[in-house]
């Protein structure tokens, strides 16, 4: 069935287009009679304004996006969580998009949001490289804000957190525990996230000097399937050459590797110690709760949300800000167990 449009809503009510749209716009303004004689004929012929539309004859959008690399990973449902609640305290909606680590997905996705004249674009980006899409947004008006990614452009905002940083900690930490024998899993190392957090582990490790030795096993994905397989992998070395912990780039990962070292049979942390990242929900109910270096998940979706926000107002007082929080490391029982001086 067709649907009524605004011409037929004021043939129904006895009035001008005009009203119509005054009532739609500016309902004050119309007498409380004649207001209530078209919402009437609205209700009527189920008339629903066409309000994207009405937004791009006006040149903007009262709709954000937000493109993440994994809709699946509970850390990216968090941040849209305190971004979605910045945007809807504006009036505003978030839509969500998934890029899957998929450059080429990435790419139809910002097209796509271009042609929608979107009100912004939060986005954490696949690669770490040149950014000619988000340049063109930019180009054509639309702010675009770094989430859980920092940047050294000056022309656009970002928010991140201090993954150099977390990967010290972890590794301090596993260290600070009596471990030598120490592996670092996730991947793919082209992710600016997953190549910090090895950087930062592989820093500690040599600034401590005691010997110790990190073994790198990059993952095709940040997923519990990758981590349980690279559980496998490890657990084909011999046994005197088997880390006796391991860092993960993010907690997916490692549940991956508890799911599998506790089939397998080994104990966790007595056998091999785990520490994760992001310190997602799941961490603490693990069956053996998850030592994790925490990041203010909700936190980065309401700060980059405000950002863009403030951004899109009119006029020319917005200047750039590039936010960077410091991350925090939990333990829990998956790492404290220390091995003091054994190897």
């Amino acid at each position: 069935m067709a649907t009524a449009n605004i011409k037929e809503v004021a043939r129904h009510a006895g009035v001008s287009l005009g009203t119509v749209s005054n009532v739609l716009n500016r309902p004050d303004t119309v007498a409380p009679a004649t207001r209530q004689r078209v919402l009437d004929a609205i209700s009527t012929l189920g008339y629903v304004r066409n309000d994207s539309a009405r937004q791009l004859r006006a040149g903007h959008s009262r709709t954000v996006a937000i493109v993440v690399l994994d809709v699946a990973n509970p850390f990216f449902t968090d941040v849209v969580r305190g971004a979605e609640q910045v945007v809807e305290e504006a009036g505003a909606m978030l839509v969500v998009c998934n890029s899957g680590e998929d450059s080429a997905r990435e790419r139809r996705h910002l097209e796509l949001l271009e042609e929608q004249r979107v009100r912004g674009v939060l986005i954490t980006p696949v690669g770490h490289g040149p950014q000619p899409n988000l340049d063109k947004l930019i180009d054509r008006g639309i702010p675009v804000v770094l989430v859980d990614r920092g940047t050294g452009r000056a022309n656009r905002c970002s928010v991140a957190v201090d993954d150099v940083l977390g990967g010290r900690l972890a590794m301090d930490h596993l260290l600070d525990q009596g471990h030598h024998r120490i592996a670092y899993l996730g991947g793919p190392l082209s992710l600016a996230q997953v190549a910090d957090r090895h950087a930062g582990a592989a820093a500690a490790l040599e600034e401590r000097g005691n010997g110790a030795e990190l073994r790198v096993a990059v993952t095709s994905s940040l997923t519990v399937a990758a981590g349980r397989r690279a559980a496998e992998e490890l657990l084909t070395l011999p046994a005197r050459q088997r880390p006796t912990a391991v860092f993960c780039a993010n907690d997916l990962i490692a549940l991956g590797v508890l799911q599998e070292l506790t089939a397998r049979g080994l104990r966790v942390p007595a056998d091999v110690a785990i520490v994760g990242y992001d310190d997602i929900e799941f961490a603490d109910a693990a069956a053996v709760p998850l030592s994790s270096v925490r990041q203010p998940r909700d936190q980065l979706g309401r700060t980059a949300a405000q950002l863009l926000l403030e951004e899109a107002e009119p006029g020319d007082t917005h200047r750039h800000r590039h936010v960077v929080f410091q991350p925090e490391l939990v333990v829990r029982r998956s790492s404290d167990h220390p091995r003091r001086a054994r190897r």
